[in-house]
């Protein structure tokens, strides 16, 4: 059975605590683990991930036939949810979440950072008409800076989407920090909260850039 622990001080964060996932977890972070592996494992703790993040799915109920008769039963309510990777590492979460959600539409959002004020800037997004009406999950393997994922977060809300849930495999306490100073409403899980950020904006103990490991462009 999976534990949820809630963080102490950032009550909105939730760290998914369960046998799998710590032992998939370990085999990411291995330097040998090579980018077919690594894309299978992401898939796999992502799957056990979002089975925590979507607990709070709406449903509504329907009457259905059985070989045996018929019955009320439970299936997702409408507008099916929404599927937002952040380019390019988040496009590693999506299958997954497609698989336990298949009605879910998926969006893109794509940001670099800019060199000279060191922010997130956007060169890409796009999303579902009625955006507002369905709840997102934003998906990126990292949360380190947190620069991203605020800006992920504060570009959907511009769009007037109000229900949000932010998944990522690795979290480092500082990017907590930004992310919940500027969105305290939005909800992360997470398999781990890792010690720190080094001076380079990497996590540590971490995994290395998830997006060139998952790639194979390292």
């Amino acid at each position: 059975m999976s534990v949820v622990k809630q963080h102490e001080i950032y009550r909105n964060f939730f760290q998914i605590c369960h046998p799998l996932i710590a032992g998939k977890l370990s085999l990411l972070r291995q330097k040998q683990t090579d980018h077919k592996l690594f894309r299978e494992l992401v898939h796999e703790i992502t799957l056990l991930l979002g089975y925590e993040a979507t607990q709070n799915l709406k449903t509504t109920e329907r009457e259905i036939q059985t070989p045996m008769e018929s019955c009320l039963s439970s299936f997702l309510a409408d507008p099916a949810p929404v599927i937002l990777p952040i380019l390019r590492a988040g496009i590693g979460m999506v299958d997954a979440l497609l698989s336990l959600m298949p009605s879910a539409k998926v969006g893109h959002i794509g940001l670099f950072r800019n060199e000279q004020t060191l922010q997130p800037e956007g060169y890409y997004f796009k999303i579902p008409e009625d955006s507002d009406q369905c709840h997102f999950y934003i998906c990126d393997p990292m949360l380190a800076t947190g620069g991203s994922a605020v800006r992920a977060v504060s570009t959907l809300k511009e769009h007037r989407v109000k229900s949000i849930t932010f998944l990522c495999i690795l979290a480092a306490p500082e990017g907590l920090k930004a992310f919940f100073q500027e969105h305290p409403d939005v909800p992360i899980f997470s398999a781990s909260l890792d010690r720190c950020l080094n001076e380079n904006g990497y996590i540590c103990p971490g995994l290395g850039d998830a997006g060139d490991r998952m790639f194979g462009t390292w």
